[in-house]
C-alpha cells in the first residue's frame, strides 16, 4: 500500500473510508482489480459468472463467479475519453487514438496497412472558426487590443472584449453545424483535386481516394476547429498507390479552395430573432505536408499522431464549462462557469426553442457542438474496435494460459457466461485509493519510456 504521508490531505470523512476498505479482508485482491483497470476513476461494477466446458467430455475446463470477489463484484474499466472524468481510461483512449493515426501516417503490417502509405501524398489540416467578434490575445508583437500583455495562463485570454456586441448566438450555432461544414468540405474537396487532375467525378471515383482522421479541439474562445490529416490514395485505399498526378502540391492547393468554396457553407434558416446565416470556415487555414523525418521544423509522422491523441481525450473544459450534460442554468453557479462560458450557454438554451430539430441544449455542456471528437474514413487505418479487441484477446489468452484453457482447440471449448450490471464508482476513501494506483502507474510508465529513450540514444537499444 502506498505511504501513508499521500493521504495526509484529505478530509476526515474520506481518510476514515480509506482506512475502512484498506482492512477489509479482501482488501489484497481490491487493489489488483483497480490495477487491471489502470486505476480508473469511475469503475463499472459486475455480478456473474463463466465457465469453460470441454464439448467432448463435459469436463469444466474452468469456472469463475464473482462470488468471492470483494463485494461480490467485478470491476471493470468505464472506457471513458474524457481526461476530466478518468484520466486512465482516458490514456488509453489517447494511446489507441495514437496507434489509429499513426498507422494511416506509416504503415502497420499487423492490421494489413501497408508500410508504402508513407509515400502517398499526405498533409496535416487545421480548419478554424470564423470570428464572433474581437477577444482578448496574445499577439506575437505587442500587446492585446484591451492595451494589456495578457500571460499565458490569464483566464481573460478567449473572452470577449465586449460582451454586449459579442456573437454568442453565431458561436453555437457554428458548433452546433461544425460536423455539417466538415462533410461540405470533405465532397467539395474530391470535386477539387479532380478538377485540377482533369478529371470527371467517376473517372476520380474509379482513380483516386481521400482517406483523413479527424480531432477536433474547442480554442479558449469557445469556438471549435479540426485538425485532420488527409490523404491520398488509390482506389483501393492504403493498399493501391495513387496515380502520379497526386502531389502534395496539389492536394494542399485542393484544400484550400474547398474550404474557401461556397458549397462549404452551411445556411441556417431565420428564426424567431436570430437572422438567417451562412456559416463557413475562418480565415485562418493551415495546411503542411507531413514527413516521415523532421528538421526541427517539419511535421513528423509521430509529432501530428500525438497532437490528435492529445486532443481527443479533451472538450469543451478548457473553456470552463462542464464535462456532463447540464440540468438547468442554475448548476452554472455551483460550479463557477465563467461569465463568456455562460454566456455561451445561455445562448444553448435560448436557440433551442429557436431549432428544436438541433438539439442545442443537449449539448450546452459542449458550447452546442454534437459531433464526434475524433472520427476518420472508412479507408484511413485501422478502428478503434479493432485496437480495443486486440487488447481484449491479448488479456482473454492471459487468462485462458493462466487456467490451461489456451491448449485446446478454440471448436472444442463451450463458454457459458452470465453477467449482470450492480452499479459503478468508487467510496470516497477508495477513489483516493484509486487515484493513487492510477499516479503509479503513470510514473512507471514514464520511467520505461525515459529508459527506453536513453538506451535509444546510447546506441543499446
Amino acid at each position: 500500500m502506498t505511504d501513508t504521508a499521500t493521504f495526509a490531505g484529505l478530509d476526515p470523512t474520506t481518510l476514515g473510508d480509506l482506512l475502512r476498505v484498506a482492512g477489509l479482508p479482501g482488501f489484497d485482491r481490491w487493489q489488483d482489480q483497480i490495477r487491471r483497470t489502470g486505476g480508473c476513476a469511475d469503475p463499472i461494477h459486475l455480478t456473474g459468472w463463466v465457465l469453460h466446458k470441454d464439448k467432448t467430455t463435459g469436463e469444466t475446463l474452468h469456472h469463475y463467479s464473482t462470488e468471492h470477489e470483494p463485494g461480490g463484484r467485478l470491476r471493470i474499466a468505464c472506457g471513458n475519453r474524457r481526461a476530466s472524468r478518468c484520466p486512465s481510461c482516458a490514456w488509453t483512449y489517447a494511446g489507441d487514438t495514437y496507434h489509429l493515426i499513426r498507422a494511416g501516417l506509416v504503415g502497420d503490417d499487423g492490421r494489413d496497412i501497408p508500410t508504402t502509405v508513407r509515400d502517398h501524398p499526405r498533409v496535416f489540416a487545421t480548419l478554424t472558426a470564423p470570428s464572433f467578434g474581437p477577444v482578448h490575445n496574445r499577439p506575437d508583437r505587442g500587446a492585446c487590443r484591451c492595451g494589456t500583455r495578457h500571460s499565458a495562463d490569464d483566464p481573460a485570454l478567449g473572452t470577449a472584449l465586449d460582451p454586449a456586441t459579442y456573437d454568442y448566438a453565431g458561436a453555437v450555432l457554428f458548433n452546433n453545424h461544425a460536423g455539417d461544414l466538415w462533410h461540405r468540405f470533405t465532397n467539395r474537396l474530391r470535386r477539387e483535386i479532380a478538377a485540377r487532375a482533369g478529371l470527371t467525378q467517376r473517372e476520380f471515383i474509379d482513380t483516386c481516394r481521400v482517406s483523413y482522421g479527424k480531432v477536433a479541439e474547442f480554442q479558449k474562445r469557445g469556438a471549435v476547429h479540426f485538425h485532420a490529416v488527409i490523404r491520398l490514395d488509390g482506389p483501393d485505399g492504403p493498399d493501391s498507390p495513387p496515380l502520379s498526378w497526386a502531389t502534395v502540391g496539389l492536394l494542399t492547393d485542393a484544400i484550400r479552395a474547398a474550404a474557401k468554396h461556397s458549397y462549404a457553407t452551411v445556411s441556417v434558416p431565420a428564426s424567431g430573432d436570430q437572422p438567417a446565416r451562412a456559416l463557413r470556415w475562418g480565415r485562418q487555414l493551415d495546411v503542411r505536408p507531413v514527413k516521415a523525418f523532421g528538421d526541427g521544423s517539419d511535421l513528423t509522422e509521430q509529432a501530428v499522431a500525438a497532437y490528435v491523441a492529445k486532443y481527443a481525450t479533451k472538450a469543451a473544459e478548457t473553456t470552463g464549462t462542464l464535462d456532463r450534460r447540464i440540468g438547468e442554468l442554475s448548476e452554472l453557479d455551483r460550479h463557477g462557469v465563467p461569465d463568456h462560458t455562460r454566456r455561451l450557454i445561455t445562448a444553448c438554451r435560448d436557440l433551442d426553442a429557436l431549432y428544436p430539430d438541433r438539439r442545442i441544449w443537449a449539448w450546452a455542456h459542449m458550447l452546442g457542438f454534437r459531433g464526434h471528437f475524433s472520427s476518420k474514413s472508412r479507408r484511413y487505418s485501422t478502428t478503434l474496435g479493432e485496437l480495443r479487441q486486440a487488447r481484449a484477446d491479448y488479456r482473454a489468452a492471459q487468462e485462458h494460459a493462466a487456467h490451461g484453457v489456451d491448449d485446446r482447440e478454440p471448436d472444442t471449448v463451450l463458454v457459458l457466461a452470465d453477467w449482470q450490471y450492480a452499479g459503478h464508482g468508487h467510496t470516497p476513501g477508495e477513489s483516493a485509493l484509486a487515484a493513487t494506483i492510477a499516479r503509479d502507474l503513470q510514473l512507471n510508465r514514464e520511467s520505461a519510456r525515459e529508459a527506453l529513450a536513453t538506451l535509444a540514444q546510447e546506441g543499446e537499444w
